[in-house]
């Protein structure tokens, strides 16, 4: 997708959710935002991202499919992403993966997501089933905390040569290389974040540091995605910034004034627009703290400390 195609389906999801997105109409009339004043991506406003906890950010005119939920620790109230269609979902997902890793039947693809796999309703989880299912090899599992069986299926895999795609939450990654050392070259480690609660915070440095000795022959990537979006962002290149796929660009807002944009290479907050997200809403401000590269690449940096918004209070008005 060239850069004036997705600043055109960008201006044209906009005006629809403008339009259908009753959330998203009520916060663009609380900023005296005119839609049709809008020309250009820029100026497109980004929905806080903590709506999605408190209202419901729905575009279509039929009911949902299904309801994604972000996992949460005792006492928050969790994101609610309703999905109007599961095979828009599906097949952007595929889209993606085939863009950084090529076709889903080359690979063995087991995923060790323990927190996820406890809870219902997470969209990781439907992903990672949804590349076994395209994958269609009978290696491919889930795995909870069966260390050694998750061990063997690796074991067996490199010993026939296989290509394999293991995504893990980082914690339960960590926990397995205390135990476990796997030496293999047609691996691939993605691992998704996922420390909170744990009493343990690593740098994306650390963290590729201590997997990297558990599985020193293998490539360590990073997934970035969120219950809110339907793309996903990789790091492919072991640099520790993000690639986005097709669907998905990225801004740097200013952290005093969250309707300027900051340049290249000057941290801030992370806006993020998803094409894929037409049911919902495309444009979401996140409480990420992140840099972007003029390539469209970007690197996360951490939460920003204490994310709520600094000026308009009266977008907490929306109902």
């Amino acid at each position: 997708m060239t850069e004036n195609s997705f600043e055109q389906k960008a201006l044209e999801l906009f005006r629809y959710q403008a339009t259908h997105n009753s959330v998203y109409a009520r916060y663009l009339d609380l900023l005296g935002i005119e839609p049709g004043t809008v020309r250009s991506a820029a100026r497109i406003p980004h929905l806080p991202v903590r709506f999605f906890k408190s209202h419901r950010v729905y575009s279509a005119s039929t009911p949902e499919e299904c309801v994604f939920t972000s996992s949460s620790t005792t006492g928050m109230v969790p994101s609610l992403h309703h999905i109007a269609s599961l095979e828009t979902y599906r097949l952007n997902l595929l889209s993606i993966f085939r863009h950084f890793y090529g076709d889903p039947r080359e690979y063995t693809v087991l995923a060790l997501l323990p927190s996820y796999l406890e809870r219902s309703g997470s969209s990781l989880v439907y992903m990672a089933d949804a590349l076994m299912k395209e994958s269609a090899r009978p290696e491919n599992g889930f795995f909870l905390y069966d260390y050694p069986a998750l061990f063997e299926r690796l074991q067996s895999d490199a010993s026939r040569g296989n290509k394999t795609w293991l995504i893990g939450v980082s914690f339960a990654l960590l926990d397995f290389v205390k135990h476990f050392t796997v030496p293999a070259p047609g691996l691939i480690v993605v691992e998704t974040g996922g420390m909170k609660g744990r009493g343990i915070e690593l740098s994306r440095e650390e963290l590729h540091m201590r997997l990297k000795a558990g599985f020193p022959l293998s490539r360590i990537d990073s997934e970035y995605g969120m219950t809110e979006l339907l793309s996903q962002a990789y790091s492919v290149k072991e640099d520790y910034f993000f690639d986005c796929p097709p669907t998905m660009q990225v801004s740097i807002r200013n952290l005093q004034d969250p309707f300027t944009y900051e340049p290249d290479g000057i941290q801030g907050g992370i806006n993020i627009t998803d094409l894929a997200n037409i049911h919902s809403c495309a444009f979401i401000e996140t409480e990420d703290l992140g840099i972007r590269l003029s390539n469209g690449r970007f690197r996360v940096l951490g939460r920003i400390p204490n994310a709520e918004r600094r000026g308009c209070n009266m977008l907490t008005d929306i109902s």
